[in-house]
C-alpha cells in the first residue's frame, strides 16, 4: 500500500472498499491488553503500596500508564524495556516484529532510581500524590537521549517542543508491566463520560452496526478543512471516531475545555449524530510529525478504527517535517500488518471560485483566490480579537472561540 498520493477524497491503495469482516478490527498483536487489577488486586496492591518506593509521575506518563492499563497501547503491558525501547529507536518494532515508533517509557531521575530495584514493584504517584498504579519493575537502565531524539523527531533541535520535553525527564528509564489503581485521567472541560475505553468504544461501534470506521486525530478545534475531510471520508466508511488528544501540550495550544465544546457544538449541528462518536484521548502530544503519525494510527486500530485520516503534517510542529512525510511513513509498513489504513488528503482550502472547500485536484481557482486554514492562523486571528470568518469555521464554534478569548 502507498499513501503519499493525495487527492480531495480519501484514496486508499487497494481502493475505497471498506474492510469487510464479520466483527471488528482486531487490536494490534490480535488481543486488547487490560491492567486494570481487579478489585481483590486492587485492594492488595494499595495496601502494599505505603512499603513501597514511590516513583512521581509527570502528567504526559500517567497518561501513558493510563493508556498500558486500558490497551490502547496494545500490545505493551507495561513501560518498555531497554531491549524493546533500542529495537524501537533502530528498527521500528517491538520484539514481536510489529512495527512501532515511539518509545513508550517510564523516566526517572538517578536520585529516584537508587532506590529500585529490579525485580520489585514500585509504587507510581501522580502529580497530586495520590496512588496511581504499580510497576513490577525488571529492568533499570540509562537512556540514549541523542539517539532517541534522532530517531523518534528526526532532529536533536531543543526548540523542537518534543525534545524539551524529553530533556526534562530523568535519565533512566524503568521498565516493567504496570496495574493502574486509579480512573482516568480527567482534562478540564473534558466530562467523564467523553473518554471512553477501547473495550466501550469497541462496544459503542458494535450497538450501532459499525464495521469500517475512521479516526480523526486532533488537537485544535475542527476548522472547516478539517470538516470536510471528515465528511470526504465519512462517504466511504459506516462511523466517524472524532478522537481529540486532550494530554500534556504546547502551552499555546488551546484548552480541552475550549476545544471541546467546539467539538459539541459542530457535531450537533453539522454532522448526522447516528454516524459520529466522539471521545476525548488522553494522551500527551509528542509533536513527532511522521512517527507520531504511525503512533496514531495504531492507536486508533486498538480503539476498533479501520481507518485514520492523515491529512496536511499530521502531528507537526513548525517547520521541522515536510507536508506531506506523515503521509509517506505509512509505504515503509506493511498494510496487513498494520491493519489500519491510512486515508490520505492533499491541504484543503476555501476556495473564493466555487464558495466551498476543495483542493487543487478539484478547484479551478489561482492561488489568489484560495484561503487555507490552519490552526496556527486561528490562534492568531483571535490573539488579535478577530472573528473567524465563516470561510473559516462555522459561526457556532467562532462563538466558542471568541467567548473563551474574551475570558482570557
Amino acid at each position: 500500500m502507498t499513501a503519499s498520493s493525495t487527492g480531495p477524497a480519501a484514496r486508499e491503495s487497494d481502493g475505497l472498499a471498506p474492510i469487510e469482516s464479520s466483527d471488528l478490527i482486531d487490536p494490534y498483536g490480535g488481543r486488547l491488553v487490560d491492567r486494570g487489577s481487579a478489585s481483590g488486586e486492587a485492594r492488595r496492591w494499595r495496601a502494599e503500596a505505603a512499603g513501597l518506593p514511590a516513583i512521581s509521575l509527570p502528567p504526559r506518563m500517567v497518561t501513558d500508564l493510563y493508556l498500558l492499563a486500558v490497551g490502547a497501547l496494545s500490545p505493551l503491558e507495561g513501560f518498555m524495556d531497554r531491549e524493546t525501547y533500542e529495537l524501537v529507536l533502530q528498527e521500528m518494532r517491538l520484539p514481536s516484529g510489529l512495527p512501532w515508533s515511539i518509545p513508550v517509557v517510564l523516566a526517572v531521575h538517578e536520585t529516584d532510581a537508587g532506590r529500585l530495584r529490579a525485580g520489585e514493584p514500585a509504587a507510581l504517584c501522580s502529580p497530586d500524590g495520590e496512588l496511581a498504579g504499580v510497576i513490577e519493575v525488571t529492568e533499570i537502565y540509562r537512556r540514549d537521549v541523542e539517539c532517541e531524539s534522532r530517531s523518534v523527531y528526526g532532529t536533536a533541535d531543543t526548540d523542537h517542543p518534543g525534545i524539551a520535553a524529553l530533556h526534562a525527564l530523568g535519565d533512566v528509564y524503568v521498565g516493567g508491566p504496570i496495574h493502574l489503581l486509579r480512573a482516568s485521567p480527567l482534562a478540564d472541560g473534558v466530562k467523564p463520560e467523553e473518554i471512553l475505553t477501547p473495550a466501550e468504544t469497541r462496544a459503542a461501534f458494535r450497538e450501532r452496526g459499525w464495521r469500517s470506521i475512521v479516526a480523526f486525530q486532533t488537537r485544535n478545534p475542527i476548522h472547516r478543512a478539517h470538516e470536510y475531510l471528515q465528511k470526504c471520508a465519512l462517504e466511504i466508511v459506516d462511523g466517524l471516531l472524532v478522537h481529540p488528544v486532550v494530554g500534556e501540550a504546547k502551552s499555546d495550544d488551546l484548552p480541552p475545555a475550549v476545544r471541546m465544546e467546539c467539538y459539541r457544538v459542530l457535531l450537533e449541528n453539522y454532522f448526522p449524530a447516528e454516524r459520529v462518536l466522539l471521545s476525548a484521548l488522553p494522551l500527551a502530544m509528542r509533536y513527532a510529525g511522521p512517527m507520531e503519525a504511525l503512533f496514531h494510527a495504531i492507536i486508533r486500530r486498538n480503539y476498533g478504527c479501520t481507518h485514520l485520516i492523515v491529512g496536511r503534517d499530521h502531528a507537526g510542529v513548525g517547520d521541522f517535517y515536510g507536508t506531506y512525510d506523515a503521509q509517506r511513513i505509512f509505504d515503509r509498513i506493511d498494510p496487513e500488518v498494520l491493519g489500519i489504513r491510512p486515508l490520505s488528503f492533499e491541504h484543503a482550502f476555501w476556495c473564493r471560485t466555487t464558495g466551498q472547500m476543495a483542493t487543487a485536484k478539484t478547484s479551478p481557482s489561482g492561488p489568489e483566490q484560495r484561503i487555507f486554514l490552519s490552526g496556527t492562523r486561528l490562534r492568531e486571528m483571535l490573539a488579535r480579537g478577530e472573528r473567524p470568518p465563516a470561510e473559516f469555521t462555522r459561526p457556532e464554534v467562532a462563538d466558542v472561540l471568541v467567548q473563551a478569548y474574551a475570558r482570557g
